[in-house]
């Protein structure tokens, strides 16, 4: 009777995984070698249920995973390019030059790189952990507005994944009007090796935004943060920022290098006060 029972409902299951979205062949095959093998073994009934059960409970969730659209795989594969881009810039040792070098000890460098043009380097020591800055450059990034005068909004427009969303932001006009507002659409893009977080981000198209009125689009990337905990003390934060972005418009170059590298300046000293105040909690 049981051997009958069990090719009724093997036939059945065969049915269902024949017709299951997204169902890999290789799970179907899997599991009839896994059931094969027991019954050659001479398990009783029961083990070879709940084998049955268990099995069937783990191809179930993989059915029920959300495929990526031929459009977020595209997402996918910007924000991984612009993070293997943004780490080989940053091992290069060579070639940087001041910009400007604080009391403090933070300092922007720049360097020219051939098929970017200007990139910016940000070196500054953060007193707070890297997972705590981490949260607030990340997952708490529409905030970002709210201590950062250098930045207007800033909006999720799609998640990818809990390590990849498309963004909208829109920076604050300079001191005079000098610069006048642009925005930008970036994939932002997060990945954590060991203790070492990155936050890689670089333009990107996106239906949802097209160009707005009053505003000049511009592009960035690849840039990257690095949070790296200190070998001094691990409750400090060695934070890297590699930036790169091309402004348009008709500015003079000279210029556009001057802004540049006092944004980072600034955001070092915006983001410092910031997680000083007691607005700055850990996400739950």
């Amino acid at each position: 009777m049981i051997p009958a029972t069990f090719k009724l409902c093997a036939a059945i299951s065969y049915q269902h995984f024949r017709t299951a979205t997204g169902l890999r062949h290789t799970a179907v095959a899997a599991l009839g070698h896994k059931l094969h093998h027991l019954r050659l073994q001479s398990q009783g009934p029961s083990a070879w249920i709940n084998q049955v059960r268990r099995r069937s409970s783990l191809i179930s969730c993989r059915t029920e995973e959300k495929p990526y659209s031929e459009a977020e795989m595209a997402y996918v594969k910007q924000g991984e390019e612009a993070l293997h881009k943004s780490i080989s810039i940053l091992q290069d040792a060579n070639g940087w030059k001041t910009e400007i070098e604080a009391a403090n000890g933070d300092k922007v460098v720049s360097k020219m790189l051939p098929d970017i043009g200007k990139v910016f380097k940000l070196e500054v020591v953060m007193d707070k952990p890297s997972d705590l800055l981490y949260s607030e450059l990340f997952d708490k990034v529409e905030h970002m507005g709210e201590w950062n005068p250098n930045v207007k909004q800033v909006k999720i427009l799609k998640k990818i994944n809990n390590e990849m969303m498309i963004t909208h932001e829109v920076s604050a006009a300079t001191a005079g009007n000098i610069v006048s507002p642009r925005d930008f659409v970036s994939v932002r893009y997060s990945k954590r090796r060991g203790s070492t977080c990155f936050l890689a981000g670089i333009s990107t198209h996106c239906d949802m935004m097209p160009e707005q009125n009053g505003f000049i689009r511009a592009e960035n990337g690849p840039t990257c943060i690095v949070l790296r905990p200190s070998a001094d003390d691990p409750n400090k934060t060695k934070f890297t920022w590699l930036l790169s972005i091309d402004l348009k418009g008709w500015l003079p170059k000279s210029l556009i290098d001057q802004v540049l590298a006092q944004s980072q300046a600034d955001f070092a000293q915006h983001l410092r006060r910031h997680m000083d105040s007691s607005s700055a909690v850990p996400s739950c």
